[in-house]
């Protein structure tokens, strides 16, 4: 009985967490000390792991336990089982997976091309399905990804850790009372620099047929994040990018930068072999599927954009303007939102804002980092109302788990599915079907020349108001 009351609350809670609510009655998973949480994971990158693997195994092992892991390449997936610290079973088989363990929860975490396969499959088999972002890389996906959450009675979660960043949560705060009144416009612009937008070109990112573009691997962060800020869905893209910067526009190229003749003279040289964990993961199981991780970023086969810009008109009338540069000389972020009663200013890691004393590769090791100690810090959002002196609030600020959202975002899951959040902050498939048609639009728009409504994409109308 008790076994059978476990799941049930974990089942409500997720119904509750894919919806982007909370449910106030249900108890916590964390009260169910006889049986764990059954979780199975397929995709052993990086990310899957370290954030949803080492990282579940060494903070909720009380309340879940993996159940299975399942790769292709049998090397990475021995790699896996012994960095993540589990002594589950291991498969290439995802279905001999779900059949043998009938776990509570699937986790996604493989190319993002492939996310559908695994979360459609995992619904179909009798799963609630836990997805890294992007939910998925174009609308033919993304439709048949809501078809089968609806017919199999099943829910997905996305994973947007950036939502539950305090520093981003104080931006909502701030929009949701009304301090600015309403919005009426945004401007957004994110700088990746020539450490991690590099990388984007050098792994399988850096082909539309397995990351969708950055318009939808990375931009779905930030599209989500607006959709989120405004409470309200998009309606219309317009959009411009090229590839002028990697890939062919280079006059020099390698096959990659282990073996390459310009190892001397090229500034984005970088040597794998001084990581051990990019070592151990990926060059010592490049036999079993040919994936070679410090590809060359100037090679003739990467086909995304460089540089993107993109006008969005929402469902509620306010117009973002958004920009992504991959080859800035830092690392960071800016929004601005202009409001009937004023303007709210945000802004991370811009370096002529703050004296930091860490490189552009370290700031970026610890946004990626799933641990350490906290160095007590604050960062300013404006706030500017029309007729009045500007505000500085000083809010709370963490550096390392995407500024503290990825820890958040675990507890809300996994100890505190039930416990009401204010800002709505769990996002559910229809939050990653609005963020991911944001970049599917605007690659359409480029090739088209024409602006493209959302609407038009999947059966999903948007709303005024997101929920």
């Amino acid at each position: 009985m008790k076994n059978a009351q476990t799941r049930r609350s974990f089942i409500t809670s997720v119904s509750m967490l894919a919806a982007g609510t909370a449910l106030a009655t249900a108890a916590p998973l964390s009260f169910f000390k006889n049986r764990k949480l059954k979780v199975v994971l397929v995709g052993t990158g990086v990310r899957g792991t370290s954030f949803w693997g080492k990282r579940l195994v060494d903070e909720y092992s009380d309340i879940l336990e993996f159940v299975g892991l399942c790769d292709p390449n049998p090397g990475r997936l021995k790699y896996a089982k012994k960095y993540i610290g589990t002594s589950c079973n291991t498969y290439a088989d995802f279905d001999q997976m779900i059949v043998e363990n009938k776990p509570d929860l699937v986790i996604v975490t493989t190319t993002d091309s492939t996310h559908h396969e695994y979360i459609i499959r995992g619904l179909e088999l009798g799963c609630d399905v836990l997805t890294e972002k992007p939910l998925t890389t174009d609308e033919v996906k993304c439709q048949q990804i809501l078809d089968a959450e609806r017919k199999h009675n099943k829910n997905v979660i996305v994973g947007f850790n950036y939502r539950w960043s305090p520093y981003n949560t104080k931006v909502k705060e701030l929009i949701q009372s009304g301090s600015i009144g309403e919005i009426t416009s945004v401007d957004f612009h994110w700088y990746l620099n020539t450490h991690h937008g590099a990388s984007y070109f050098r792994r399988w990112h850096g082909l539309r047929q397995t990351g969708g573009s950055l318009w939808v691997h990375k931009s779905t962060h930030h599209f989500d994040l607006v959709n989120w800020w405004l409470d309200s869905d998009p309606k219309e893209v317009f959009a411009y990018g090229d590839l002028e910067f990697y890939g062919s526009a280079n006059s020099f190229r390698g096959n990659n930068c282990r073996d390459c003749e310009h190892t001397k003279t090229c500034d984005f040289y970088w040597d794998i072999t001084k990581n051990e964990r990019d070592m151990d993961l990926y060059v010592k199981n490049e036999e079993h599927d040919g994936y070679i991780r410090d590809n060359c970023l100037f090679r003739k086969e990467i086909n995304i954009y460089d540089k993107m810009s993109a006008q969005v008109k929402y469902a509620n009338n306010v117009v973002l303007n958004y920009s992504l540069t991959t080859y800035s000389p830092f690392e960071g972020w800016r929004i601005a939102f202009n409001g009937t009663k004023g303007r709210i200013e945000a802004a991370l890691d811009i370096p002529y804002n703050k004296k930091d004393v860490l490189s552009q590769e370290e700031l970026h090791a610890l946004e990626m980092s799933q641990g350490g100690k906290e160095v007590a810090r604050y960062e300013p959002v404006i706030l500017h109302k029309i007729w009045d002196k500007h505000e500085t609030i000083q809010v709370p600020y963490e550096r390392g788990g995407h500024g503290g959202g990825d820890k958040r975002l675990h507890d809300k899951i996994f100890k505190n599915p039930d416990n009401k959040d204010h800002y709505d902050r769990a996002a559910g498939v229809r939050d990653g079907a609005m963020s991911i048609l944001v970049g599917v639009a605007a690659r359409k728009s480029i090739e088209s020349g024409e602006p493209i409504k959302i609407a038009e994409l999947t059966d999903l109308e948007p709303r005024p108001k997101r929920i």
